[in-house]
């Protein structure tokens, strides 16, 4: 690492000679006074406290394990979908080798047009999932979970993804911070690739994944404004989400959840330790429209739905407040001023815009070197991770200019023409029905 800081220092030596550092700071103000203080520097507080309150947390932690295993409370997993079929077997083979084996097991077929309901009637004859419901007309993904929901059993409800599989403790780690603290209701659990090697769409986001999800949500966590349990993986006590009508129609359903919580005046936490292996995209052009819909998603629940925990109302929390801004400042209003940034930095450097670009590169790479190490302390599997250290030079590309581009896109086409209730992801009957009731 020291030979790459050496050639970086190099470059920007050859590159920059005749550049000021007032000038550094005039020119890449984006980067060192919005960027770096809330995506680099935060992660570094956030994995340093938790290396300082290692201790405690883990005797914390050990005693709500031994209430978990005292009590053993039946747990609900849930996996809703359509045309899974294929995935479900990878994902009942993790469940069977969880350290934690209280539950059942429910499978939702969204009106699957392949071999599912064949794939999961033979599962259930063989004991491996204990109820299958389909939805002969299909209602999206909302309405699956629903459909579960209301045939639940368990005290808790894992709600995940049917193409995902878990560590063996995932269970058990998910449900620890409920009994951490009573006033916890939803705990989101620790994405990562599981088809990390399929493509160099499929690695990037791996390393994305690494950073906003790992990091990024221990980092929210700690300052107490996490904002999303993964649809992907998330526990929830039942009865609570019964209470608040449960899954809301629309894209962005695993966010709306978690504000629902958090409005309703119950806490929501983050389970680093609770890991689970999910296949994501592979090619560029289905992560864009994944990111499209992710995107509108956040205009259409944070700005429009929830807005009012936004001001003071009986909804009002410092904190709810907080975590919404977070969300709508951050990822979409600066979304805005950095392509003002952009447009203004290259007109105003055109006579040497080769040095501006190369330099604003290297400034992200040294963050992204940083964020790369704060990542290796927390991961549980930083010895098969470290080879993605190699996609630095072209992650910031793919962050900095990728996935700002396709949440200014969603951001925009949603804002003007509310386009989320147009997507394929729902049918139409259940988008009409959300424009009119305003979900």
């Amino acid at each position: 690492m020291d030979y790459v800081f050496g050639i970086i220092e190099g470059i920007v030596a050859c590159f920059t000679a005749n550049l000021s550092w007032d000038y550094l700071i005039t020119t890449y103000w984006f980067l060192l006074f919005v960027e770096f203080p809330r995506y680099y520097l935060t992660d570094m507080i956030a994995v340093a406290r938790y290396g300082a309150t290692w201790k405690s947390r883990t005797r914390r932690e050990a005693e709500a394990r031994r209430a978990l295993f005292v009590e053993r409370p039946l747990v609900t997993i849930m996996a809703p979908g359509k045309n899974e079929g294929k995935n479900l077997y990878h994902l009942l083979e993790s469940l069977r080798e969880q350290t934690y084996d209280n539950f059942e097991v429910i499978v939702v077929d969204d009106g699957s047009d392949d071999a599912t309901p064949f794939i999961c009637a033979d599962l259930q004859k063989a004991g491996l999932i204990k109820h299958f419901f389909r939805m002969n007309d299909r209602g999206g993904k909302a309405s699956a979970a629903n459909c579960g929901l209301e045939h639940a059993a368990g005290k808790y409800l894992v709600h995940i993804d049917a193409d995902s599989s878990l560590d063996r403790d995932a269970i058990e780690q998910i449900l620890i911070p409920f009994y951490m603290d009573r006033d916890v209701r939803g705990v989101g659990g620790c994405i990562k690739v599981r088809n990390i090697d399929d493509s160099m769409c499929s690695s990037m986001q791996a390393l994305e994944y690494l950073r906003t999800i790992q990091v990024g949500r221990m980092a929210t966590d700690m300052l107490g404004i996490f904002h999303i349990i993964s649809g992907a993986f998330g526990a929830f006590e039942t009865e609570t989400i019964r209470q608040l009508g449960g899954w809301d129609i629309g894209p962005g359903l695993d966010g709306d959840l978690t504000q629902k919580i958090r409005k309703a005046g119950y806490k929501v936490r983050f389970a680093n330790k609770a890991v689970c292996l999910t296949s994501v995209p592979v090619k560029w052009s289905k992560l864009f429209m994944q990111r499209l819909r992710w995107s509108k998603s956040l205009i259409r629940f944070r700005v429009r739905k929830h807005r009012d925990i936004l001001w003071s109302n009986k909804n009002f929390s410092f904190s709810n407040m907080i975590s919404n801004l977070d969300c709508i400042v951050f990822d979409c209003i600066f979304n805005y001023i950095w392509l003002f940034y952009i447009i203004t930095l290259f007109l105003s450097n055109a006579d040497r815009i080769a040095d501006v670009i190369l330099v604003g590169w290297l400034i992200r790479l040294s963050f992204s070197i940083m964020a790369f190490f704060v990542m290796q302390m927390v991961s549980e599997r930083s010895g098969q991770e470290r080879r993605l250290g190699a996609l630095l030079i072209f992650h910031t590309l793919y962050m900095g200019y990728f996935l700002r581009l396709a949440r200014l896109v969603g951001h925009t086409v949603e804002i003007f023409f509310y386009s989320s209730y147009k997507d394929k992801w729902n049918p139409v009957k259940t988008s009409e029905v959300a424009f009119e009731e305003g979900l």
